[in-house]
This record gives C-alpha cells, sequence and structure tokens, in this order.
C-alpha cells in the first residue's frame, strides 16, 4: 500500500478518535450551551454588538454587519508581520485603525467581541493557515506541549494525552481542543481567553506563567489549532 495512503488511512483513524471538550460535558452543561436562551455569555454577546456599532470609526464601518464575518475565527491563529490570535487582531484594528488605545489582556469589551466575531463561525471546522512562519511556530509550540515543566514537572500532553477522559478534582480532563474559545467557565463566573486558559494550566503546574501574547503562548495557539482542525466550532463554550 502507498505511503501516501497510510498516512491518509491513520489520519483519519486520529481525527476519529478525537473529541470536542464540549462533548466531555455533563448533559445540562452541554444543554446551556446549546440553548441562547440560556447562554451565560448573552450579556457578553449583547455588549459586543453594542461595541461593534459604536464609535464614527466603528467595526460596521468597514466590516458591516458581524454576521459578514462568517468563516473568519476558524482561520486564527494567524501570521501577518508577526503571530496574531483572534483577540489580538481585534486589539490591532481597535489601535490602528479606530486610533483608539489598547484595551487590557482580558478586557470585557475585548472578548465580548472576541466572542461575537467567534460566534459567526458557530459550526463551520477549525481550518488553521499555513505558512512557514506558522509552521515554525507549531513545532515550537509542540514542544512546549510535550515538555515537562513547572515544580510539578507536568507536560501537557501527560493531562490531555496520556490522562484525557480520567478525572482531576472531579472534573473530566479534556483532550486539549480549541474549537469553542472563548469560553465561559463556571469557575470564572465570566468569559475567557485561551490565553487564560494556558496561563491558568502553566501556573497550575507551578512554573512561571508566560506573559500575554508572547511568543511562547501563541506558539502554543498555533500548535493546539492544528491539532484541533477539522473539529466543528460552537464558540462562545461553556465550562466547568
Amino acid at each position: 500500500m502507498k505511503a501516501w495512503l497510510l498516512l491518509v488511512i491513520a489520519l483519519a483513524a486520529h481525527a476519529d478518535e478525537r473529541r470536542s471538550g464540549r462533548d466531555t460535558m455533563s448533559p445540562a452543561l452541554r444543554t446551556l450551551q446549546a440553548d441562547d436562551s440560556q447562554h451565560p455569555a448573552q450579556l457578553a454577546l449583547a455588549l459586543g454588538r453594542e461595541l461593534w456599532a459604536a464609535g464614527a470609526r466603528s467595526c460596521a464601518s468597514c466590516h458591516g454587519e458581524p454576521e459578514k464575518l462568517r468563516g473568519v475565527a476558524t482561520r486564527y491563529p494567524a501570521f501577518d508581520a508577526g503571530l496574531v490570535d483572534l483577540p489580538g487582531r481585534i486589539q490591532r484594528c481597535r489601535v490602528r485603525h479606530q486610533r483608539q488605545p489598547a484595551w487590557a489582556p482580558e478586557a470585557e469589551p475585548l472578548l465580548a467581541l472576541t466572542a461575537l466575531v467567534a460566534q459567526q463561525s458557530r459550526g463551520l471546522p477549525l481550518q488553521p493557515p499555513q505558512g512557514p512562519e506558522l509552521d515554525a511556530a507549531a513545532t515550537q509550540g509542540r514542544k512546549l506541549y510535550t515538555t515537562r515543566i513547572g515544580a510539578l514537572n507536568l507536560s501537557c500532553t501527560q493531562c490531555h494525552d496520556e490522562r484525557a477522559g480520567l478525572r482531576l478534582g472531579g472534573s473530566l480532563i479534556p483532550q486539549a481542543h480549541v474549537d469553542d474559545y472563548p469560553v465561559y467557565r463556571l469557575e470564572w463566573q465570566s468569559l475567557g481567553s485561551l490565553q487564560r486558559r494556558l496561563r491558568g494550566c502553566v501556573g497550575g503546574v507551578r512554573a512561571a506563567v508566560w506573559d500575554w501574547d508572547s511568543a511562547e503562548l501563541l506558539a502554543l495557539e498555533v500548535y493546539l489549532a492544528r491539532r484541533s482542525a477539522g473539529l466543528t466550532m460552537q464558540p462562545p463554550g461553556v465550562r466547568p
């Protein structure tokens, strides 16, 4: 059998084993995420729509209605004079085109707009872009994912590959897919970005936490997006 066919078969088998984090949640949380009338991020999405149309240099003045951005969120992180994730792209637009100061990381308006843009890609598969710079970042991200760090001497793969489906502190360990970000975590009682979740994990193993938008966080985002490629997006997610 030709090598390329063996590779296709192997990739298909791997894909069949992947599960979105929402598939490992309780029925109650799955229902909460699926029902827009109950979704805890609804206030943030409403704020996002207000911000979208606000000001003389509004998002709407360039992009039209948010629905016109369907598919955009499937293609991040991207490379554009440097690595940038979806919140980072929104920050760039705010600074360069709206001529406003950047928001602080995890600022409520930034998360609201990120959730609004991401929501437009519900039901679409993640399709992270390719390119030499992104390939290099993915390689770095994979190394970070598999390297033991911190006082607990743990790596991402030890939890999210080797122990996926088991429980840690009463919660089911997911496979570390990123198809639903940003997510509303009940633990946080708010929306949060993928970078917030990654920083939480790094701090959880008692390692030095990477800075916001650091090369390490962005490289890990690139790797995780490729690892999740093809999974159907349903943002914003709901998690315990």
